[in-house]
């Protein structure tokens, strides 16, 4: 006998970031009150995010690297070792 009614329900939602302006359609088990017009005319629930592609650094381009060694010149540093 199959077990009825144990997934989450799914709806179509907008992701929005409003740090960039950016939004996007998909599909999620979240739930909000707020809602807001989509362009294909619906009105969807708007999911408010604080970080999406279009402002994350690493997609962005503007991410910084501070690694300034590997493990092995960690560890030849720890131990004074030479190359």
């Amino acid at each position: 006998m199959p077990k009825v009614d144990i997934h989450p329900k799914t709806q179509l939602v907008i992701f929005y970031d409003a740090s960039a302006d950016f939004k996007f359609l998909a599909s999620s088990t979240k739930f909000s009150n707020e809602t807001m017009e989509w362009e294909d005319g619906n009105t969807y629930p708007v999911i408010r995010v604080d970080t999406s592609s279009a402002s994350h650094p690493f997609f962005t381009g503007k991410q910084r690297n501070v690694d300034i060694g590997g493990r092995v010149d960690k560890f030849n540093r720890k131990y004074n070792l030479k190359n």
